[in-house]
Order: C-alpha cells, then sequence, then structure tokens
C-alpha cells in the first residue's frame, strides 16, 4: 500500500512554506560560516507511480537528488545532503566521499533520528532546524572554517565568506529546494 502513501501524501509547501524553507536557508547559511562544507537541504513529497514500480526508495532517491543537485561537486568533497521524503516518513543523509573515512554511519544515523523524533511530535521545520545544526556540528569537526577567510580588515565579507577547507567560497546554494 506504498503507492496509496505516496498518492496522498503531503505537500512539501503545505510542510514547508516559503518562510519556512527561509529560515532553513538561513540555518544553512548560519552553519557554513562556521565551517568549511557544503550542506543541502532537499524535501520531496512523493515519489511516481513509475519510481515505486522500479522499486525506488527513499535511499535510492537521496542519491539521486545527491547527484542531480551537484552535491558531489565541491573542491573538497564535503558537500552533505539532508533529505526527506515526506509520503515515506524516511530522512537520509548523503555524504560526499570526503567524509568516508571520517564520520561513521551511527553518527549519521543519529542524526537521521533526532529529526525523525522532531518530525513524529508534528514539527517538520525545528526538526530540519535541529538536523541541520546537528550535521554543521559534524562538519566543523571535520571540515574546519579556514581562518583565512571571513571578513576583512574593513570588517566587510571577503571572497571566502563561506570559504570552505580549500576557499573555494560558497560552491552550492543554501537555498533548501523542493524536488
Amino acid at each position: 500500500m506504498r503507492w496509496l502513501r505516496h498518492l496522498f501524501a503531503p505537500s512539501s509547501r503545505r510542510v514547508f512554506p516559503a518562510d519556512s524553507l527561509e529560515r532553513i536557508g538561513e540555518a544553512i547559511a548560519a552553519g557554513e560560516r562556521h565551517h568549511g562544507g557544503q550542506l543541502c537541504f532537499a524535501v520531496e513529497s512523493r515519489l511516481s507511480l513509475g519510481e515505486l514500480l522500479d522499486g525506488r526508495d527513499a535511499r535510492a532517491a537521496a542519491h539521486i537528488a545527491f547527484a542531480q543537485l551537484r552535491v558531489w561537486d565541491t573542491a573538497a568533497n564535503n558537500g552533505v545532503l539532508l533529505y526527506l521524503l515526506l509520503a515515506d516518513h524516511r530522512i537520509e543523509i548523503v555524504a560526499d566521499r570526503g567524509y568516508a573515512t571520517r564520520v561513521g554511519d551511527e553518527r549519521w544515523q543519529a542524526v537521521c533520528e533526532g529529526i525523525q523524533q522532531a518530525l513524529a511530535a508534528g514539527e517538520a521545520e525545528a526538526a530540519v532546524l535541529g538536523g541541520i545544526a546537528a550535521l554543521s556540528e559534524i562538519i566543523a569537526e571535520h571540515f574546519p572554517r579556514d581562518e583565512s577567510f571571513g571578513e576583512s580588515s574593513s570588517g566587510e565579507p571577503s571572497a571566502g565568506e563561506h570559504g570552505g577547507a580549500t576557499g573555494e567560497g560558497n560552491e552550492l546554494p543554501d537555498r533548501p529546494v523542493r524536488l
């Protein structure tokens, strides 16, 4: 009966209205001021009937989104996607290969579980904001912000305002994506 859940899935626009997505984007930008990684949030209401018949699950959909949104395409291989599939009530985290030997699956899973608990309480925006904060802590631990970037001597942001470990700047948009 999974197809019924997808047919009648809540709209991502209802669960995350524009002002909510704006606050989530601001949280991503704030986190990136404290670490050298790149974080992306994507929400999808449902999968199509064809995708369901092909056996696509939330993890596969997250990997597709990771590729489509080019989260893998960062200079330091330090992109992280936080993906939410509303119909399946599933949260997935896909991290680029720069984290492979640094962060164990149990840490990513703990973040997912924290988000799931808040979602179960009916707090979608708070759940995602908490997940972004937790992911930002993990990213900062493994990809600390290069202190040579940030503010210039005049107090204005320099070209590396969102500089990563390589000083490449903000490589991915902070704006959340509805798929």
